[in-house]
């Protein structure tokens, strides 16, 4: 197969453009994560799994990808929201990040190579405020009541401001929730803010300028530059963060001295009734409200199979389809074990090389991650294969077809669990159970405690519960003693 580049397209420059990374081989990638005010909706979870979806083509395509995706865990609605529920902030923020990350690990979102917290990255904050300070793109601002200051950076000066989104200077303010008390320009925006009347001590940090803490644009720039250096391949998120956040921190970055992203990617929103799906409409149906009546894959096939720059209308419907869709993938992958004598893992899947997929699929995921056209190419294999392994047709062949269907669905993060390993009732007390040991065990195993960890594959193995190790997460069924399943 001739090798095909990849094309993306980059939101600056408005078209598709061949995908050339900085460094050969190596691919940066940096997507904006939540803010940790609330559980996660199925709007942020298709963000998450186009971006998901980009990070394993990269990797199948042979780049080592460093993938950062940030946690926004300071922010004016987490400490509203913590004020209101009579909860520190902070614990409001962790608790409501565990969340998120239930919910990633559920969809089988890979977890990233760093998933840094803006309160971790203070210092790194304060350092790029005072580098724009001294360059003359910030200025400090006094409150009126002479108790602290605010530091905001200035459009005005930075004459490249609207590169990414072309909205210019115009009189519209950067962001709703900022007062914007002392700013010379409505576009102006909060670098740093003093501590408003009421709010914890805890939520200000000391700085040369004055206490207080970071404004949201701020922290994406200080983390992508420390994680990825000055400059990096890809800045990723959803469509709605293109102004004022992307906009914003662009300008910023570039007015320290900072490159920026080669290319932008923004995935759309998913819609309900035609109306973005966002906390604030009171529209946002949670993942386990989803999954509560479809599966966590057929959530997932939902999300992905869409192109991730098209709108999504949520509805019955589209779980309904990806339902049928999930049983015609399971009953293929019992026919295809029955055909070979033997169970197909995930990790056997993922060694099928690039050039083994069909050429069409390649070609689609090429051209700007086409996933609906490269699933039109997926199941013309299966079909084939199908009628192959009912005619009894060439078994090496038909092996290798079999082998790269699956290989296929792993990098769509769609290879098939059993129906029961692919469900998890929150109230279900063997889950919480088993999901507890096996938290263990990954703790186990990130601390080199091969023991331990494996000891507490033993002691379920007794108890009649079989883990299977994927990239993402470990996932669990209930087996009878001859291996089974229940």
């Amino acid at each position: 197969m001739e090798k095909q580049p990849l094309r993306l397209f980059n939101s600056l420059t408005r078209r598709e453009e061949e995908f050339k990374p900085k460094s050969p081989g190596k691919a940066g990638i940096y997507v904006c994560g939540p803010t940790v005010q609330g559980k996660a909706h199925i709007g942020h979870m298709r963000s998450a799994v186009a971006f998901d979806v980009l990070r394993r083509w990269l990797e199948k395509s042979g780049y080592e990808v460093n993938f950062i995706r940030n946690i926004t865990d300071i922010d004016d609605k987490i400490l509203k929201k913590a004020s209101q529920e009579e909860e520190e902030w902070w614990a409001l923020a962790y608790r409501f990040e565990r969340s998120f990350e239930r919910d990633y690990r559920l969809l089988n979102v890979l977890p990233p190579t760093y998933e840094p917290r803006a309160t971790g990255q203070i210092p790194e904050m304060v350092e790029l405020v005072e580098i724009l300070l001294e360059k003359g793109y910030a200025y400090v601002s006094p409150l009126a009541s002479g108790e602290g200051a605010n530091v905001y950076f200035d459009t005005e000066k930075w004459k490249e401001y609207g590169a990414l989104t072309r909205q210019g200077r115009g009189e519209a303010p950067t962001e709703e929730a900022e007062g914007g008390e002392g700013k010379k320009n409505p576009r102006d925006f909060a670098l740093w803010k003093a501590p408003k009347p009421g709010e914890p001590p805890s939520a200000s940090w000391d700085a040369p300028f004055g206490k207080g803490r970071p404004g949201w644009h701020l922290e994406c720039s200080a983390m992508s530059h420390r994680f990825l250096g000055r400059d990096f391949d890809i800045h990723g998120g959803g469509l709605d963060l293109r102004f004022p956040h992307h906009e914003n921190e662009m300008a910023q970055s570039l007015a320290a001295g900072w490159p920026t992203a080669s290319y932008w990617l923004h995935s759309a929103w998913v819609t309900q009734k035609g109306e973005k799906m966002s906390k604030s409409l009171g529209n946002g149906l949670g993942v386990g409200e989803i999954c509560s009546e479809f599966s966590p894959w057929a959530l997932r096939y939902a999300l992905a199979s869409v192109h991730y720059r098209s709108m999504l209308e949520w509805g019955e419907e589209c779980g309904k389809e990806a339902v049928e869709v999930e049983k015609r993938i399971l009953r293929f992958k019992e026919e295809a074990e029955s055909f070979l004598g033997r169970r197909i893992g995930e990790e056997e899947a993922e060694q099928i090389p690039l050039e083994s997929l069909p050429e069409k699929f390649v070609s689609c995921m090429n051209a700007d991650l086409n996933v609906g056209a490269a699933l039109a190419a997926l199941f013309d294999l299966l079909r084939s294969l199908n009628s192959s392994m009912r005619s009894f047709g060439d078994k090496g062949e038909t092996e290798k077809g079999i082998l790269s269907v699956f290989s296929m669905l792993s990098v769509l993060g769609l290879f098939p669990l059993p129906e029961k390993a692919a469900r998890r009732e929150e109230g279900d007390p063997l889950s919480r159970l088993v999901e507890n040991l096996i938290e263990k065990r990954e703790k186990a195993r990130r601390e080199k405690d091969f023991e331990k960890a494996d000891s507490i594959r033993r002691l379920l193995k007794e108890a009649g519960i079989a883990l299977e190790d994927g990239r993402a997460s470990t996932s669990w069924r209930r087996v009878n003693t001859d291996g089974g399943i229940n």
